[in-house]
């Protein structure tokens, strides 16, 4: 049974068997959508329980294995739902019922092949899925041997199962070096005049304050003090970092304070749809896949090239570093370690630059000014 709506309820219920077992209760969601996540979450649960409860623990199936692995870990992923998604695929590349002990190199370099071999998927108007580049090295890591290799080792050393032999750094791509890629001024106001309101505001914080996306969406009012100019955002490993707030951003946040009583960034519904819950007028927090879409409209309508909405974190990290040093810009991005920070470092060439011409330039004219005094004193020593 789908998730539904019991009399007089605002939020889904869902309702559900797995093995002859009944698991039912609230969602505490208001969306469909938002309510099927959740029923999707609780069936992957439930299914590990069951199966967790009746399995040889000598031997085990990846589907056994994957599903064991999400209960105790890949449910307390922030971005749960992406994670159950990878671990549909894997069991289809793998297969459910393959014995981990059938895991080997072959298989793995198999598995790693085929995801390299697959293209980037995004949503063309009118529903049309458009296909572009082929995914990355740091992806195919990510959403493929890196979990995988997360589910052999929690079997083999955690629930102590017979695996196969798999050397899986041999499997791990190699990652190019994140580029830095800064805006310029103007590249920045072409960005910003080509994206609607709400989706503007969010974008210009991010140029302001160097936020990843998920932190900018995740801020909430409880975690923005006016009264000592501050907000708190959450990063990556669920770690907060509190931000100083510039008069810029005092007064964006001040702007956006009356628009929603929860969410900080919102925008306005230029439509209803009925399928989001969204009437035309209102206003409703922003999504992930909104910011991502409006980014993707607006930056090559403004004619910038090579520029993503990580890119503002990276712009706002290199004015930092000029205007202060690596430490600053480090408390800036929540950088555990320093060296991350020092990939900015180049931000510090001009400065540096400008330094050694000052330097040049005081030395040639300290040397013109010794040549000019030495001839005034040999024309003296020529008139007496």
């Amino acid at each position: 049974m789908s998730v539904y709506k019991r009399s007089g309820k605002e939020t889904y219920s869902y309702d559900f068997v797995v093995r002859g077992s009944r698991f039912s209760g609230d969602t505490g969601e208001t969306t469909k959508r938002a309510a099927k996540a959740f029923e999707d979450r609780q069936r992957e649960i439930a299914k590990a329980d069951v199966i967790a409860a009746s399995v040889d623990l000598k031997t085990m199936t990846f589907e056994v294995a994957a599903l064991r692995w999400y209960n105790e870990v890949g449910q307390h992923h922030k971005n749960y739902a992406t994670t159950l998604k990878v671990l549909d695929w894997l069991k289809t590349q793998i297969g459910a019922g393959t014995d981990m002990r059938d895991l080997n190199d072959s298989r793995v370099a198999s598995i790693v092949a085929k995801r390299r071999g697959e293209r980037v998927r995004r949503i063309g108007k009118k529903g049309k899925i458009l296909l572009g580049d082929f995914v990355g090295p740091a992806t195919v890591n990510r959403s493929c041997t890196v979990p995988l290799r997360e589910i052999y080792l929690r079997a083999k050393n955690v629930w102590k199962i017979e695996v196969g032999d798999v050397a899986f750094g041999k499997h791990l791509l190699d990652e190019p070096k994140e580029r830095v890629r800064e805006a310029s001024i103007g590249e920045e106001d072409a960005i910003m005049g080509e994206l609607a309101r709400g989706y503007d505001d969010a974008v210009r914080f991010a140029f302001l304050n160097g936020c990843r996306r998920m932190e900018i969406l995740g801020l909430e009012w409880p975690h923005v003090d006016f009264f000592s100019r501050r907000f708190t955002v959450t990063g990556k490993g669920s770690k907060e970092r509190t931000i100083p707030m510039s008069q810029e951003t005092f007064d964006l946040l001040w702007a956006q304070k009356d628009h929603h009583p929860k969410k900080v960034f919102t925008f306005v519904a230029l439509k209803a749809r009925k399928e989001a819950g969204h009437e035309r007028g209102k206003r409703y927090p922003l999504t992930e896949s909104g910011l991502k879409s409006a980014m993707r409209r607006a930056v090559p309508r403004a004619g910038v090239v090579n520029f993503r909405f990580h890119d503002t974190r990276h712009t706002a990290a290199t004015r930092v570093l000029r205007a202060s040093n690596l430490r600053v810009a480090q408390k800036l991005l929540g950088h555990a370690d320093v060296a991350t920070t020092a990939k900015y470092a180049h931000a510090m060439d001009d400065d540096v630059r400008n330094a050694l011409e000052a330097i040049s330039k005081s030395h040639q004219k300290s040397h013109e000014q010794v040549i000019e005094g030495a001839k005034i004193l040999e024309n003296k020593a020529n008139s007496d």
